[in-house]
């Protein structure tokens, strides 16, 4: 009787080291996956921290690239009248020395 007492308590005890070795096991894993989140939060922050900063001055950025875009799309707009004010001219000129070379009694003068 003895004897198995002592087998008995020497199987629980062999049984229970081994539930403490694995709980060991996983609290080693589970400390290193808290280091490693800890990691990851720290880098998180460092990158996030100055998003609103930043998003804020890419916002006026683009609103500076808006106004000057606006104000080059005037000037465009402006030239495209000067150049199409300028071939209107062209046009009256030519029309205006064909009907000159073209009327009967006016000689033109041969260079």
């Amino acid at each position: 009787m003895l004897i198995s007492v002592i087998l008995v308590n020497t199987l629980i005890s062999l049984i229970l080291f081994y539930v403490a070795w694995r709980v060991w096991q996983l609290k080693q894993q589970l400390a290193y996956i808290a280091d490693r989140l800890t990691v990851y939060e720290s880098c998180t922050h460092a990158a996030l921290n100055k998003a609103p900063e930043n998003i804020y001055l890419s916002q006026e950025n683009i609103y500076n690239l808006r106004q000057k875009n606006q104000a080059l799309q005037i000037q465009i707009q402006q030239v495209r009248q000067i150049i199409s004010l300028l071939l209107l001219g062209q046009q009256i000129w030519q029309r205006y020395f064909r009907r000159l070379e073209l009327t009967p009694g006016k000689k033109t003068v041969a260079k």
